[in-house]
Order: structure tokens, then C-alpha cells, then sequence
């Protein structure tokens, strides 16, 4: 059975007003910096990483949009948010369940797309 098989188009709709499931992960992940910050957490040690590990990693971004885009993946189950009493406050993120099972589709994507790149 092809792939395509499986996975139907829609025919003779528009793409953007159908249940598309690939739409719907780009909806939740396909933002310029969210795969970052997700590939961070889950290469980092026990997939946790403080607010400013985040902001040196992830080179370029500002610390609103940070804030922005960690909000939105915690609102979207993607990650967990675990702030310490402690002063100055220091505030975790580590990957929450639905963040781990999407790391192995990422890791197959990076493999297509270094195939693709040689």
C-alpha cells in the first residue's frame, strides 16, 4: 500500500478548511522558533532547561518572543513549566508527555531533510 493511500487528500476542497493533520501539527509547531526550543529541551540533560539556558541557546530570538512561544507550547501540552521559590525566582521547563511523543517524528523529518541536503 503507497503512503498516499493511506493518508487521503481531500479532493476538490481547500486544504486550509479540511481536518488536515499536517496543517494542524504546523498550527502547533511550525512557528520559527518553537522547533528550536523543543529540540533544545529534549537534547538537554533530564530534558529540562532554565529560562536562561533557553535565551543563550536559542541564538537570535528576543526574550518576549521566548516568553511568547514557551507559553504557547506549555498552553499546547508540549512542555511543563515548573517555577522555584527562590530568589531571583528560576523557573524550569522540561518536555511534558505529548512533547516526548513528538520527538521521534522530528527526528525522522531530520533525517529526511539531511538526505535531502547532500
Amino acid at each position: 500500500m503507497d503512503t498516499m493511500d493511506r493518508m487521503s487528500l481531500p479532493k476538490g476542497e481547500n486544504i486550509y478548511e479540511t481536518k488536515c493533520p499536517i496543517l494542524y501539527a504546523m498550527e502547533l509547531i511550525g512557528q520559527k522558533w518553537k522547533l528550536p526550543i523543543l529540540w533544545y529541551i529534549a537534547d538537554a540533560e533530564n530534558q529540562t532547561l532554565r529560562y536562561r539556558e533557553l535565551e543563550r541557546k536559542v541564538v537570535g530570538i528576543t526574550a518576549t518572543m521566548l516568553t511568547k512561544c514557551l507559553r504557547e507550547l506549555e498552553k499546547d501540552g508540549f512542555i511543563i513549566r515548573t517555577q522555584y521559590n527562590t530568589i531571583p525566582p528560576t523557573v524550569e521547563y522540561s518536555l511534558a508527555e505529548r512533547g516526548k511523543t513528538l520527538i521521534p517524528a522530528l527526528e525522522s523529518v531530520y533525517q529526511w531533510a539531511e538526505e535531502q541536503m547532500q
